[in-house]
C-alpha cells in the first residue's frame, strides 16, 4: 500500500556523498596532467579545467548599506536569495565539486562567477550512475551518406562535400564500469578519458539534484534556483572563440571545434555542402545532432519535390492559355448574368472573373491530382528512409538502446517524487510516482487542452462573421474598384488577421503545456518531453490548420440557392469567391505559412542580434574586482571566457525549432492540392532555417548542456499522423473542392471535349427570385425549381469512389514501400550484435562470474513498492553495484519559521 511520506522526509538528501572526496577513485594515479596553454578555460592554477559556471547578480546599494533598500520585501527576497546560494554551494562543495569564485564590479551592481570542476572521484561515480559510454575499441569502417553513395556510383563529382578536419573517430562502446576501467581505450590519461560534453552532463546531474531548501516546497536543483533568480545564469563555457585567428597561414588541424563549425557549417558560404554532423555531436550532444541530421535530411529529400511541384505550376500556365473552360468564360461577354453575392450587391457578368478564373488554374488542374499522389508516396517513403538514417546514426552516436535501459530519471523527477521502486531491467533502485495520480493529472490536462482548443475555434468562427461583415461595409462604400475586389480583401486581410491571432495564441498555450506537464511528474526526460510536445502540437494543429480546413471542406457548402440562402446568426452563409475555393485555399496557404516562415526567419536573425547587443550593454563589465589584480599572471586585458559566454544568450531548446518544421510539412502535404509551390517554398526555407539555426548554436548562444537522445521522438509519430492525413484530406479536396472530377465527368459524356461546360457547372434562378422576374446564373447543379440535378448525385457518386480508390492505393503503396525498406539496414544491426559482444566480453571477468551475477540479480529483482527513507545523519544513496562507495552529502536542516515565498 503506497502512503504519503512524513513531513520529515523534506529533508531527504538526494546526493549521498562524503565531505572529503576520494581522490583515489578509480584506483589511478591522482597527478593531473597540465591542460593546454592556451586553453582559457581554467582555474587561477592553469591545471583544473572548469565544467559548469554559476553566475548571479547583486546590487552594490544593498550590499553597502541594506538600509537604503526602501522596497523591504525586495531585501527580504535578497536574504533569502544569499541564503539558497550558500547552502546550495556549500552541498556542492560537500559533494566534492572544487569552487573558484570571481567577481566582476559594475558601477551599480556586482556579478559573480563561481567556476566548478568534477575531480575524477566524482566524474567515475557518476558517470557509472548515469550510464555514460566509453570506448573499447575504434571503428575503422569509413561513414558514408546515402548521396555520396550515389554520386560515387554514377560517377558525378560530389560538389556538397568538403573536408572537415579533427574528424571524431567511432568507437566501439559500452556503459562505463569503474572496476573494469583498465579495459577500456584512454583509460591511462584520466584528463581526456571523459569528453568534455560527458563532463558537463555529470555536472549538470548534481546541479539538478541538490536540494538547497525542503523538499516539500520543492527547493531542489538549478532550475529551480534559476527561476526564483537567485541564480543569473548557469552554463558551461564554449571552446574559446568561434571567429579564425588572425595570420595568412592557418592549420586547420589546430582549430578549436567551435572554431571549426563555424568555418564549414555556419557560414552562408557553406549552403551547398553536407552538414559535419560527427563535429555537431561532439560538441554538442546528440540530440541537437540528430535534430540538424533530420532538418538537413528533409532538406535534401524537399529538392525532388519542389522540381515535381514547379513542373505541375509550369503546366498551370500552360492551361491558362489552352483551357478552353477559361476561353469560354472571357470570350462570355454578357451571356452570363450571375446572381448577387449579397442582399444590398448587384448583378455582375460571369466574364469580370476572367483573370480570376485563369489565375485558379495555376493551382486547380489536372496535374495536382498526380502531384497529391506523388507527395502523399513521397512522404511514406521520406519517413521510411528517415528511419535508416536515424538507425545508422543513433548506431554510430552510441544511442540505439538508450530509451530502453540506458535512460536515468529526470533530475526533478528524482528529487520531488514520493516513493521508490526496483527497474525491472535494469535492477536499480528508482524514484516512482503512482500512475493513478499521473493519469488524473493528464486527464486534467486533457480539459485543458479542450478549453484551449475552443477558444481557436472560436477565434476561427470570428474571422469568419468579420470577412462578411467587411464584404457588405465595403459593398455599402459605393467604390467601384473595392465592390469589385471585396471577397478577395476580405479574404486576405482575414488570412493576415488570422495569422496574427495564431501567433498570439501560441504564446499563451505553450506556457500553459509548460505548466501543466511538469505537474504531470513524468519519469524521464524523454516522456517529460514527448507529453509536452503532443499538448502543443494538438493544440498547434487546430490553431494553424482549423482556416484552410475551413475553406478546403466547408465554405461555399452550406450556401443554398437564390430566393433560399442558408443564414447562420441572420448573416448569409459565406460563399466562396468568383475564382473557387481552391484559389482562396491557395491564398491562405502562402500567406500562413510562407508569411510565418518569412516572420520566423526575421525573428531568429534580427532578434539574437539584438538580444546580444543588450545583453553585451547591460552587463559589460567596468571595474574590474581589486582582488583579481593579484592573482597568478597579472592583470589581463582579455575578456575571461565565463564573463563572454555570460554575454549570450541563453538556449531554449529545439522545440520551436521542430514545431516549425513539423507544421510546415503539415502544410506540404494536407493541403498540397491547392499549392504546389508550397515544397518550393519551403525548400528555399528550410536552407535558410540551417545556416540561421547554426549560427545561432555557435555564435550567439551559451553552450547547451549534452543531451543523449536515440531518435527525434515523438515527432515521428506526430509526422506519420500528418502522413496518413494528408492522404485522406488530398482526396476528399480534390474529389470535392477541385473541379478535376466535375471536368472528367463532363468530358466523359461530351466526346472527350469540354465545349459547354461552363453553362454545366451553372444553375438558374426560380423564377419568383425577385419582383421583376429577372432570371441569372449561380454556381450548382440545381434545376429552375432549387432541386438537385441528377449530374449532381452522379458526381457524388464519383466523389465518394475515388477517395476511396484514392486513399486504398496510396495506402497499399506505402505499406509496400514499408515492407520492402527495413528500418534498420542489414550491416548496422552486424555491428551493433558485434557490439554487444565486445561490451560482455569486456565487462565479465569470465563465464563462470557473468553466470554467477546474473543468478544474483534473478534473486534480488523485485518490482515491490518502497516509500521514500526516513532522514538520518547522512543518508546514502541505493544501493549499487559497483566497487566503490558513494560519497555522503549532509542533510539540510528544516527551518520551522520559514515560510514558502
Amino acid at each position: 500500500m503506497m502512503r504519503r511520506g512524513e513531513e520529515r522526509e523534506d529533508i531527504t538528501t538526494l546526493i549521498a556523498m562524503t565531505n572529503t572526496a576520494d581522490h583515489n577513485y578509480g584506483s589511478m594515479d591522482t597527478g593531473m596532467s597540465q591542460v593546454s596553454s592556451g586553453d582559457k578555460n581554467v582555474f587561477s592554477d592553469g591545471i583544473t579545467r572548469i565544467d559548469f559556471v554559476l553566475v548571479w547578480e547583486e546590487s552594490l546599494a544593498v550590499l553597502k548599506d541594506g538600509t537604503l533598500e526602501k522596497d523591504k520585501s525586495s531585501h527580504a527576497t535578497q536574504d533569502s536569495h544569499r541564503k539558497w546560494r550558500e547552502d546550495f554551494l556549500s552541498r556542492l562543495q560537500a559533494a566534492g565539486i572544487d569552487q573558484e569564485m570571481r567577481e566582476v564590479l559594475q558601477a551599480k551592481k556586482k556579478i559573480s562567477y563561481v567556476l566548478l570542476s568534477a575531480p575524477w572521484s566524482v566524474l567515475c561515480y557518476y558517470a557509472e550512475e548515469i550510464s555514460l559510454r566509453v570506448p573499447l575499441q575504434m571503428v575503422t569502417t569509413p561513414n558514408f551518406n546515402w548521396s555520396e553513395r550515389m554520386l560515387e556510383k554514377i560517377k558525378i563529382p560530389n560538389l556538397m562535400s568538403q573536408d572537415v578536419p579533427s574528424m571524431p573517430p567511432d568507437y566501439y562502446t559500452c556503459q562505463f564500469r569503474t572496476n573494469k576501467l583498465e579495459r577500456f581505450l584512454g583509460s591511462e590519461n584520466k584528463e581526456t578519458f571523459f569528453k568534455t560534453t560527458q563532463r558537463h552532463q555529470v555536472l549538470y546531474e548534481i546541479l539538478a539534484r541538490t536540494p538547497y531548501g525542503a523538499l516539500k516546497r520543492g527547493e531542489v536543483g538549478i532550475e529551480r534556483l534559476l527561476s526564483e533568480n537567485a541564480f543569473s545564469a548557469a552554463y558551461p563555457l564554449h571552446e574559446g572563440p568561434f571567429e579564425m585567428p588572425g595570420g595568412e597561414a592557418v592549420d586547420s588541424q589546430s582549430l578549436s571545434m567551435r572554431q571549426i563549425l563555424h568555418q564549414y557549417w555556419a557560414r552562408w558560404a557553406s549552403w551547398k555542402k553536407y552538414q559535419p554532423l560527427d563535429h555537431i555531436r561532439e560538441y554538442y550532444g546528440e540530440k541537437i545532432a540528430l535534430y540538424f541530421a533530420w532538418l538537413g535530411f528533409y532538406t535534401g529529400w524537399l529538392l525532388p519535390a519542389a522540381v515535381v511541384g514547379t513542373l505541375v505550376f509550369l503546366f498551370g500556365i500552360w492551361l491558362m492559355v489552352t483551357d478552353a473552360p477559361a476561353r469560354e468564360i472571357c470570350e462570355s461577354k454578357d451571356e452570363f448574368v450571375m446572381c448577387p453575392l449579397c442582399k444590398i450587391c448587384s448583378y455582375w457578368n460571369l466574364s469580370s472573373i476572367c483573370t480570376t478564373f485563369k489565375a485558379g488554374l495555376l493551382f486547380d488542374n489536372g496535374g495536382t491530382v498526380f502531384f497529391s499522389i506523388f507527395m502523399a508516396l513521397w512522404a511514406v517513403t521520406f519517413l521510411e528512409y528517415w528511419k535508416r538514417t536515424s538507425a545508422v546514426l543513433a548506431h554510430r552516436w552510441d544511442c540505439s538502446e538508450f530509451q530502453e535501459t540506458e535512460e536515468r530519471p529526470r533530475p526533478e523527477f528524482t528529487a520531488t517524487a514520493p516513493m521508490t521502486l526496483r527497474n525491472p531491467v535494469t535492477g536499480a533502485e528508482e524514484p516512482y510516482f503512482p500512475k493513478r495520480r499521473r493519469f488524473n493529472r493528464t486527464l486534467t490536462g486533457g480539459m485543458v487542452i479542450i478549453i484551449m482548443v475552443s477558444v481557436v475555434l472560436m477565434f476561427v468562427v470570428a474571422i469568419i462573421v468579420y470577412r462578411v461583415i467587411l464584404s457588405i461595409i465595403i459593398y455599402k462604400s459605393h467604390n467601384a474598384f473595392l465592390i469589385f475586389s471585396a471577397g478577395r480583401i476580405a479574404s486576405l486581410t482575414g488570412s493576415v488577421l488570422n495569422l496574427l491571432v495564431i501567433l498570439m495564441l501560441s504564446r499563451v498555450y505553450i506556457y500553459l503545456a509548460q505548466v501543466l506537464t511538469r505537474w504531470e511528474m513524468h519519469r524521464t526526460q524523454t516522456k517529460y518531453e514527448d507529453m509536452f510536445i503532443l499538448k502543443v502540437f494538438i493544440f498547434q494543429f487546430v490553431n494553424f490548420y482549423s482556416s484552410p480546413v475551413y475553406i478546403s471542406f466547408f465554405k461555399g457548402r452550406f450556401v443554398g440557392y437564390p430566393g433560399n440562402y442558408y443564414t447562420l446568426l441572420g448573416i448569409r452563409n459565406e460563399d466562396c469567391g468568383a475564382g473557387g475555393c481552391l484559389i482562396e485555399l491557395a491564398q491562405e496557404l502562402l500567406v500562413i505559412m510562407v508569411g510565418k516562415q518569412v516572420i520566423n526567419n526575421i525573428q531568429e536573425f534580427i532578434m539574437p542580434k539584438l538580444k546580444s547587443w543588450w545583453q553585451k550593454r547591460k552587463i559589460h563589465p567596468k571595474v574590474r574586482a581589486e582582488d583579481e589584480k593579484g592573482k597568478e599572471g597579472g592583470p589581463t586585458q582579455d575578456t575571461a571566457p565565463w564573463e563572454t559566454d555570460y554575454e549570450l544568450l541563453l538556449c531554449e531548446g529545439l522545440f520551436d525549432e521542430y514545431l516549425e518544421m513539423v507544421l510546415q510539412f503539415g502544410f506540404i502535404t494536407i493541403f498540397v492540392a491547392a499549392c504546389p509551390l508550397a515544397p518550393l517554398f519551403a525548400l528555399i526555407n528550410n536552407w535558410v532555417e540551417v545556416r540561421l539555426d547554426a549560427q545561432k548554436f555557435v555564435s550567439q548562444y551559451r553552450r547547451p548542456v549534452a543531451e543523449r537522445a536515440q531518435d527525434i521522438g515523438i515527432w515521428l509519430d506526430i509526422l506519420q499522423v500528418i502522413t496518413y492525413v494528408a492522404v485522406i484530406s488530398n482526396a476528399f479536396l480534390i474529389a470535392f473542392t477541385s473541379d478535376f472530377l466535375p471536368r472528367l465527368y463532363y468530358r466523359y459524356n461530351n466526346d472527350g471535349n469540354l465545349q459547354g461546360y461552363v453553362n454545366f457547372t451553372l444553375g438558374t434562378s426560380p423564377s419568383n427570385f425577385n419582383t421583376n422576374n429577372t432570371q441569372c446564373r449561380y454556381r450548382g447543379y440545381r434545376d429552375r425549381n432549387g432541386h438537385f440535378r441528377p449530374e449532381y448525385f452522379h458526381l457524388l457518386a464519383c466523389r465518394l469512389a475515388f477517395v476511396i480508390i484514392f486513399e486504398h492505393v496510396v495506402f497499399f503503396i506505402g505499406r509496400l514501400i514499408d515492407f520492402m525498406v527495413p528500418d534498420i539496414p542489414e550491416d548496422v544491426e552486424i555491428k551493433i550484435k558485434r557490439e554487444h559482444y565486445m561490451a560482455k566480453e569486456a565487462l565479465a571477468e569470465n563465464e563462470a562470474l557473468g553466470k554467477v551475477v546474473v543468478l544474483v540479480e534473478k534473486e534480488n529483482l523485485s518490482t515491490e513498492l518502497r516509500r521514500r527513507a526516513k532522514p538520518q545523519t547522512s543518508t546514502a544513496s541505493p544501493p549499487r553495484e559497483s566497487n566503490s562507495p558513494p560519497p555522503l552529502l549532509n542533510p539540510i536542516p528544516e527551518d520551522p519559521d520559514r515560510s514558502p515565498l
